[in-house]
């Protein structure tokens, strides 16, 4: 059937109130056995969380993409899979969906959102152009999606030859889907055999709602994943789905980041627990890799077969699904996943070619020398010892926010900054320094806000950060890879410049900050402070205490470029001016390193 489109956004499809199917393209397939058997077959392949990764290139290193296990990236290399088992399985039917996080995360990303913007140019985003030739069938959005404003992605929706998928953004005044809420794809299994209908779902992140404040408050809300789930698998059952597949952009741990004020941030598995009616869940959001993990729906006693396909198209899940007819209905008899893994591929012609001068033109942006360093600057032990490179983030979020308030209100108050070691491999060699060694410290896309603290409130934000220390008690040796938590991310330990402190990690969680002076005089619970930090924090990223406030400070700067402009404006980087160790782990009073 035929049903007009209306609503908020062009994706949106709407009739009385719910959302149509849409028919996908009729897919060949044959049946799984011999000659005459009843069974057959479905693959469903699935990516996430690619990041802006077309080719297998490390733009901060000017080299071919490596790490210790050997990965490759890139969606050119999920390419080769994909047509590899479209190939080998002689057209039987077989479906590709994405489950968002595509255009952000990589300089080629950031090039067509910042320095030639799409919206400007109206040239094809490298994206849309690399899963163009992979040719999906659905794409979720994540909510990095939403990083640069609503007009770069819808832009970048439009340029997509197939669906975009998020049922819970919702307009913010009228309540309805601000995106396609899900597709129908009639899906043949074979010659004689009846219609299979495949409906896909898509769940983008609640966390939208604080990450990215600036570009959806008060024109988008982000529903909860499960009750969004509950809501709209009945109708596309309603509309023929024989079998339901949900492509969210969220892992399955239940935890969130920012806290209870949000839905949950991570609720695949409960979605597989709490709603019924689906067979299997693709997922991403937490870039592990979950090769298959089955969750049985407390309703119905059916399993739900998960998946999360790692991050950067290192992986691509691979779920099968064999099917039978019996009176007159579809059932699903058998589901497994594998994951593949596409450094045991090569990366395919066609997807390089349609962005080889996209790329070529971002090597040439990032190469681009910005300064000289007198010395070599390196992240390494960030996460652990004051290092003069994290002194350059916050040198520069200082000046920048102290200027900006020169004469105001503020102006009297100290300026502290807060910044985190996001790579450990970030380095600024001694010589000529190039943007792609600046994009290498600062890899987000993050803007420079400041609210005002007490200083109560920063020791309660400090203790937040020292929580993530391995205790260490007097006398045990000191390894500096285990002194970490290693299952919290290196962003997570955030350090402030302008006052000095202790971190004592042979203290309980809570009671580590021993020191915590200004120009040598004991900070005072009620003295205020002027902070900058960046936009992800501020919102309620990493739920840091007392930070969510009304900003003081918010030009919608990129902290990124405002690095990048003040190492040009002065050409030289030379830690004399702005390296001044303010802190130290110690034990027991004495310093561990």
């Amino acid at each position: 059937m035929d049903i007009p489109r209306t609503g908020i956004r062009r994706r949106t499809v709407l009739a009385g109130g719910a959302a149509a199917t849409v028919a996908g393209p009729l897919v060949a397939a044959g049946p799984a056995g011999a000659s005459g058997s009843r069974t057959y077959d479905l693959t469903v392949l699935g990516t996430s969380d690619t990041h802006g990764n077309v080719y297998n290139w490390d733009y901060y290193r000017d080299a071919e993409y490596d790490d210790s296990a050997h990965n490759d990236v890139g969606v050119a290399k999920v390419a080769t899979l994909v047509n590899r088992i479209r190939s080998e399985r002689r057209g039987r039917a077989t479906l590709v969906l994405d489950a968002g996080d595509t255009i952000q995360g990589t300089p080629l990303a950031t090039y067509y959102a910042k320095q030639e913007p799409i919206t400007s140019t109206g040239e094809t985003h490298p994206m849309a152009r690399a899963m163009n030739v992979i040719d999906y069938d659905a794409v979720t959005l994540g909510n990095h999606e939403f990083n640069y404003g609503l007009p770069l992605l819808d832009l970048w929706i439009r340029q997509l030859g197939f669906p975009a998928l998020a049922a819970n953004a919702v307009d913010a005044r009228t309540g309805l889907p601000a995106f396609l809420p899900f597709v129908v794809k009639k899906v043949s299994l074979g010659k004689g055999a009846p219609m299979l209908r495949v409906g896909i779902l898509g769940l983008t992140n609640p966390g939208v709602a604080i990450w990215d404040r600036a570009n959806v408050e008060g024109r988008l809300r982000f529903l909860d994943m499960v009750t969004t789930a509950r809501k709209w698998v009945p109708i596309m059952r309603m509309f023929g789905a024989d079998l339901v597949l949900v492509s969210a952009h969220g892992g399955d741990s239940g935890t969130s980041s920012y806290g209870p004020d949000l839905p949950n941030e991570n609720p695949s598995a409960l979605i597989a627990q709490k709603v019924r009616g689906i067979d299997a869940i693709l997922f991403g959001h937490a870039h592990a890799e979950v090769v298959e993990r089955f969750v049985t729906n407390e309703e119905t006693g059916e399993r739900v077969l998960l998946s999360e396909p790692s991050k950067w198209g290192q992986r691509v899940t691979r779920m099968d699904f064999t099917l039978s007819r019996r009176y007159g209905r579809w059932h699903v008899d058998s589901k497994h996943a594998t994951m593949l893994n596409t450094n045991t591929v090569p990366e395919d012609r066609k997807v390089v070619a349609a962005v080889r001068a996209q790329h070529a033109k971002t090597i040439a942006y990032v190469n681009q020398v910005v300064a000289t360093s007198v010395v070599e600057l390196s992240a390494a032990e960030s996460r652990y010892k004051d290092t003069a490179i994290l002194d350059y983030i916050n040198k520069v979020q200082t000046d920048t926010v102290a200027a900006a308030l020169a004469g105001g209100q503020y102006a009297a108050l100290p300026v502290l900054s807060i910044a985190a070691p996001f790579s450990r491999t970030a380095l600024f060699p001694a010589g000529d320094v190039k943007i792609k060694d600046v994009a290498g410290l600062y890899i987000y896309d993050n803007t420079l806000e400041a609210v005002v603290l007490t200083g109560a409130e920063v020791k309660v934000y400090l203790e937040y950060s020292a929580k993530y220390f391995v205790t260490l008690a007097p006398g045990a040796p000191v390894d500096p890879a285990t002194i970490n938590d290693p299952a919290v991310p290196d962003y997570n330990y955030d350090t402030l410049s302008g006052v000095e402190y202790d971190i004592d990690i042979s203290r309980p969680v809570g009671d580590r900050i021993t020191r915590l002076t200004r120009a040598g005089v004991d900070v005072q619970p009620t003295e205020q402070f002027v902070v900058a930090v960046n936009n992800y924090r501020r919102s309620g990223g990493g739920n840091f205490p007392g930070i969510v406030k009304a900003q003081v400070y918010n030009q919608q700067q990129e902290i990124r470029q405002l690095l990048i402009d003040w190492a040009q404006a002065r050409g030289v980087i030379d830690p004399a001016d702005f390296y001044q160790p303010n802190w130290r782990l110690v034990r027991a009073g004495v310093p561990v390193f």
